[in-house]
């Protein structure tokens, strides 16, 4: 072996090595904070902070924390709200979404790029902006506190346009021609054809969009005013006003919060990989 390939060896071991080094560390900073979060959950109330230092070692379990916990704000009922609202709104999304890039990327028709874009230019708009217009036209429609309020305005997605149509984009067309010669309509291409190709993208799309949905705060506290539509956030919030101090039942009812959305990302984390390396989008 000569001195060059040693040190091509040489430099790309050191390169590997740094890279896995940064990537521990990165993942290190994102697991501690959910380590505590877990670690206080199971603590008693008086042992989670003991003279403003953090334990980072639990002394006693505590799992009574989580019957508490989800006795002390009703949690199956803010567990259902939100299910209901995370899983309609991104079926509707993802739906709405596969539909209209579908139609940008596949159709021909008279001022398809110059939508696209003015479609793409909704999202410099920041949301603040649209939830009092968006508040109005609900109201004049008498959907105030209902579940049509929390589900429908999310189920519309300039983002999740652009996502899906950069992979239909990828697509080869070969098997939309042949589905053509065989009298499939369009809707039969994009059912048939082109969404079961586009299982990476869909799933990513999916996981982005229960997420937000299951974490949304803002629209939910404006639009819902009976307490038999909150959603686990509001709850949360207001556990947090209630047992400002009990800081072990607020990280179990965090934990329980979180576990949707954990197992969601689990069971959709290769498609997630695979839908961000091959829609085009640059980090």
């Amino acid at each position: 072996m000569s001195d060059r390939t040693r040190s091509v060896r040489k430099t790309a071991l050191w390169k590997a090595a740094l890279t896995y080094l940064v990537l521990g560390l990165g993942a290190v900073t994102m697991l501690v904070p959910f380590y505590w979060m877990v670690l206080t959950s199971l603590q008693p109330p008086e042992m989670a902070f003991s003279m403003g230092q953090i334990r980072w070692m639990p002394e006693r379990t505590v799992w009574q924390n989580y019957p508490e916990a989800w006795k002390a704000i009703d949690i199956p009922r803010l567990y259902w709200n939100s299910i209901v609202v995370a899983v309609l709104g991104t079926l509707g999304q993802v739906l709405t979404s596969s539909l209209a890039a579908f139609a940008f990327a596949r159709l021909e028709f008279p001022g398809r790029d110059r939508l696209f874009f003015a479609y793409l230019a909704t999202m410099m708009v920041p949301g603040s902006v649209t939830m009092i217009p968006n508040f109005v036209l609900l109201r004049w429609l008498g959907w105030i506190d209902t579940y049509q309020a929390l589900i429908i305005p999310g189920m519309f997605s300039a983002y999740g346009t652009f996502l899906l149509r950069q992979f239909f984009m990828g697509l080869p067309t070969e098997l939309e021609d042949a589905a053509k010669i065989d009298g499939s309509s369009y809707a039969g291409i994009w059912a048939r054809v082109t969404l079961p190709l586009s299982r990476p993208a869909l799933a990513t799309l999916t996981t982005f969009t229960f997420m937000g949905f299951w974490g949304a705060y803002m629209w939910p506290l404006i639009i819902v005013q009976s307490p038999e539509l909150r959603t686990l956030p509001i709850g949360l919030a207001s556990f947090v006003g209630r047992y400002s101090a009990e800081y072990s039942l607020w990280m179990a009812a965090s934990v329980i919060a979180l576990i949707p959305v954990l197992l969601l990302f689990i069971f959709n984390q290769r498609y997630f990989q695979e839908g961000i390396k091959m829609s085009g989008i640059k980090g």
